[in-house]
């Protein structure tokens, strides 16, 4: 699934490169302020180079085993606000699903380091209030590229910021938020790296990751099950031209 979508939006990026003229450069509705987009994402990529990538190969030389148990203790921690947002969704069982997830990673799991929920069969149900809010109808607002952050649209990232509001996330000092935000930071950009010649390789990288954004964001408030986007003048690919990518 993940390689058919990328190679759809390299596709995607490349017949917009070629079919575009210089008036009609920055016409994706969904992204009103794209030149300024566009800026934010070349210091963002300065930053990469010269911060953040290094810091992740750092921090990938930690053994697997200690790796996954730092990440595994930061989104224990995420936990209760799944249980609430969830609730907030109608699911019930994936409340549920949460709720005994952090009750034993807390404590057989010794503070979230052993997940020891996942090994007994409970998987995680992550929901965010983003989503939440997605679910009841608010829109997804402008897409914007945040500085060291990276791409989000307005509901996506203000909806994080209740998620910190929740219990535990709301009592941690400083230091422990800074460390629990580095960690799956540095998490992600070790396992980005794997697409990161895809994007290299596009025609617009800054395009290329925008319609990645997209399609994540869309997985994410749908549960990996979206509605079909509007149907486009083009022609369907069938299945021989992504099997090259299986």
């Amino acid at each position: 699934m993940t390689r058919r979508f990328l190679a759809l939006a390299l596709l995607a990026v490349t017949l917009n490169a070629c079919s575009s003229s210089p008036n009609d450069l920055y016409a994706d509705p969904r992204d009103p302020i794209e030149p300024l987009n566009r800026a934010m994402w070349d210091f963002n990529q300065q930053l990469d180079e010269a911060i953040l990538w290094p810091a992740a190969q750092a921090y990938g030389k930690i053994p697997e085993p200690g790796r996954r148990g730092l990440l595994n203790v930061a989104e224990n921690l995420s936990e209760p606000s799944y249980l609430l947002n969830n609730l907030l969704q109608g699911k019930v069982l994936d409340a549920g699903s949460s709720l005994w997830r952090f009750t034993l990673n807390s404590t057989v799991g010794v503070l979230g380091l052993f997940d020891v929920a996942s090994a007994i069969g409970v998987p995680a149900r992550p929901e965010g209030f983003g989503e939440t809010l997605a679910s009841w109808g608010v829109i997804d607002g402008p897409y914007v590229m945040l500085p060291g952050l990276g791409p989000t649209v307005v509901t996506d990232r203000g909806g994080d910021v209740v998620d910190g509001m929740y219990f535990p996330l709301d009592n941690l000092s400083g230091g422990a938020s800074v460390a629990r935000v580095l960690i799956k930071a540095l998490d992600t950009r070790l396992r980005l790296q794997e697409q990161q010649a895809l994007m290299d390789n596009s025609l617009d990288s800054y395009s290329f990751v925008r319609e990645a954004y997209f399609q994540n964001w869309r997985n994410k408030v749908y549960d990996g099950n979206p509605p079909p986007e509007p149907q486009r003048d083009e022609e369907p690919l069938d299945d021989d031209f992504f099997d090259q990518f299986d």
